[in-house]
């Protein structure tokens, strides 16, 4: 197939350890199991911003969320960045867009643009110039049960039913009404298991808390608590009602002869850690189940099937949810070189890339302003001290913020950051963060210790 048809189906807050093929030991999410089996597993993936808009901004363009002034919620999208929906327009594809946006309302020159109720007129959705069935801000909208979209036309959509079951019955809709002509790309933007801002609830299907009642908690949430031991059922219901509903968008492709000319990427913006980070004194801004370097936030599901992903392959090496823009670009024959950050995900695949670098970068926002990088062993961390998350996106000055050693601390638990045994470590850890850091930002800042309490 010489250009497939590219579904990139993604979740809000999702951990990875939510699905069978994660280590998951309930039937949560057999169909997603099933993609894996057939395509590509990322074991190691992990978000570049675990801060929804943000990512979204990037998602969109291949840029850091810096360069586009989207570093924290509520900064829309720049109308003057070329985005993968422009992209793919003019390599002859027809796009869709269903479901959250989250990149529409906020400052615009001396105007603050409110667009969390109301339809997002067509010059503020990234290039997306056909079938829109969305809501800039989906939980403003609409709950766990019923709600409401606007569609290209502007035009309210009301729903009835679980929200999840709702928004992918309009990314079914759309494969029945498509253009014919021309191959697709759909972006299935799903809020679930996102939870409810307004009721501060994961809210699951009807009989999730009965019927995941016997959930197994991960480590780091079984030591830390937070609030999973009441939540997780929910969640799990969320997760499990996502993976029904890719099963009902598989199905509905293989009635339309469609399945084998279709790529379906599968991934989730972020994760949750249950409220159990970010109650440190180095918290500057505000938090709830995101916003830090913490694998519960940062490691996220990543699966590719179609095309040249095939086989059942696993890959080992730490790759960025970032190179996801890059990759659909190049699934639809497109190099876009470095107009884009990351890499082609099928050459990790592949084995292509022996000289990579095998670990990821983030910026954290919100929560503090922060950086952090991930390798195999560690994960290093630093905060700019006095400055709020929610005020400024960066700084000329960072401090040591934490240090974990995942071989002896898989679960992050003790902060080793002023041990003096890994001082070396953190050099190291440390100027390849700087290195990050100069390269997504063009600066490159001082980072300085300071003494914490493990």
């Amino acid at each position: 197939m010489s250009k497939p048809n590219i579904i990139f189906y993604f979740s809000d807050q999702q951990r990875a350890d939510t699905l069978g093929c994660y280590g998951q030991k309930l039937k949560i999410t057999p169909n997603v199991d099933q993609l894996a089996r057939e395509g590509v597993l990322f074991r190691n993936a992990f978000t570049a911003q675990p801060v929804c808009g943000p990512c979204r901004a990037l998602f969109q363009t291949g840029r850091y969320p810096t360069e586009l002034n989207c570093w924290k919620n509520g900064q829309p999208l720049p109308q003057d960045v070329k985005t993968v929906a422009n992209y793919m327009e003019e390599a002859g594809y027809e796009t869709a867009y269903v479901g959250k946006w989250h990149l529409a309302s906020g400052p615009r020159g001396n105007q603050a643009l409110d667009y969390r109720t109301r339809a997002v007129p067509k010059e503020l959705r990234g290039g997306y110039n056909g079938y829109w069935r969305t809501a800039d801000v989906l939980e403003f909208t609409s709950h766990g049960y019923d709600g409401y979209v606007f569609d290209e036309n502007n035009q309210r959509i009301d729903f009835q039913g679980y929200r999840a079951d709702c928004i992918n019955d309009m990314a079914l809709n759309f494969l029945d009404v498509r253009d014919l002509s021309k191959p697709f790309f759909m972006v299935v933007s799903q809020i679930e298991p996102h939870h409810q801002n307004d009721h501060q609830h994961y809210e699951g299907p009807d009989g999730s808390r009965e019927k995941y009642k016997d959930f197994e908690l991960p480590g780091d949430l079984q030591a830390l608590k937070g609030n999973a031991s009441e939540e997780y059922p929910d969640y799990l219901g969320q997760c499990a009602s996502l993976d029904q509903n890719v099963g009902r968008l598989i199905a509905k492709l293989k009635e339309k002869g469609l399945y084998e000319d279709t790529v379906i990427i599968y991934a989730s913006d972020h994760g949750s850690h249950f409220m159990t980070r970010n109650r440190d004194g180095h918290l500057n801004g505000g938090d709830d189940y995101k916003r830090t370097g913490h694998d519960a936030a940062l490691k996220v599901p990543l699966i590719i099937r179609g095309g040249s992903f095939t086989g059942g392959k696993i890959v080992e090496d730490l790759v960025s949810t970032a190179s996801l823009p890059k990759t659909i670009l190049a699934m639809a024959g497109m190099d876009v070189g470095d107009e884009m950050i990351g890499e082609n995900l099928l050459d990790v695949a592949r084995g292509k890339l022996p000289e990579r670098r095998n670990e990821v970068f983030a910026q954290i926002s919100e929560s503090r302003v922060g950086r952090c990088i991930r390798t195999p062993r560690y994960l290093y961390g630093v905060y700019a001290p006095g400055l709020n998350g929610c005020e400024e996106a960066a700084s000329d000055f960072y401090a040591d913020d934490y240090l974990y050693d995942m071989e002896k601390d898989p679960c992050q638990l003790c902060n080793v950051v002023h041990e003096a045994a890994y001082g070396k470590v953190k050099e190291d850890l440390r100027k390849r963060l700087l290195d990050w850091i100069e390269e997504a930002e063009g600066t490159r800042p001082v980072i300085d210790n300071e003494n914490t309490v493990c």
